[in-house]
């Protein structure tokens, strides 16, 4: 006796956004303004024992790289949009134009995942009773576009911009409240590094530990690195 099918709604779980449009540019504009900023930041303290020009320096850094990141991140969306719309919409001239060879190249690559041919055809038969659907199954199935899930290049921008801001303004803080040592910056910045790496271990299969250690060891060097050689250009300059 066959058992029945388990109720759907019993078996439902939720994924996280792994293909959306604003998880990477968020998690890359967080970082990166962080990162690049901190480093900025040291550099210029390496080369300048006064305050004023690392603050400047600071916000320079942070308005134009959250505007970088904002206007690469749209266009690099935007880019990859018009290339599945222009995909989707060749498709939809090839079914239009030989839909009978499309419903047969549809059932194969069902028969193709294992599906019995004649289940198969008839699935592909019934796909085919609507052009729309047509598309839009011809389009995830040959091309993995999920024509009612195009990434947002406004929603990449506007992340992009907002997490790098938000990570450039960290090492910033200290300077801003009127703190004329370093060592507040190093580490809120060290420990904000170690933050961001455990959290994004929360979408992938790392430990958060690891994740932490290893971004606050990559951004510690990379802010070391441009220590030393603003100190290096500051005492010749000087």
């Amino acid at each position: 006796m066959t058992e029945p099918l388990p109720d759907a709604e019993s078996v439902m779980h939720e994924h996280p956004d792994v293909q959306g449009g604003w998880l990477r540019p968020a998690v890359f504009g967080a970082m990166d303004g962080l990162v690049s900023n901190f480093a900025l930041i040291m550099g210029v303290t390496g080369g300048s024992s006064d305050p004023k020009p690392v603050v400047v320096a600071g916000l320079a850094g942070l308005v134009a790289g959250a505007c970088s990141m904002a206007a690469g991140e749209y266009t690099s969306v935007a880019s990859q949009r018009e290339l599945a719309v222009a995909q989707v919409a060749i498709e939809r001239a090839e079914i239009l134009g030989n839909e009978s060879a499309e419903e047969a190249e549809l059932a194969a690559m069902f028969v193709d995942k294992g599906v019995d041919e004649e289940v198969a055809r008839e699935v592909a038969s019934q796909i085919h009773r609507d052009v729309d659907n047509a598309v839009a199954v011809h389009a995830q199935e040959e091309m993995g576009i999920d024509v009612d899930d195009l990434p947002s290049p406004w929603v990449a921008a506007s992340s992009s911009f907002v997490s790098f801001a938000v990570g450039a303004l960290i090492p910033l803080l200290p300077l801003m409240l009127g703190v004329t040592s370093s060592l507040p910056t190093i580490v809120l910045s060290l420990l904000a590094l170690f933050a961001c790496g455990a959290i994004v271990t929360r979408v992938t299969s790392r430990s958060w530990w690891y994740g932490g250690v290893r971004q606050l060891v990559l951004g510690g060097a990379a802010a070391g690195i441009t220590y030393l050689i603003g100190e290096a250009i500051g005492t010749q300059v000087g």
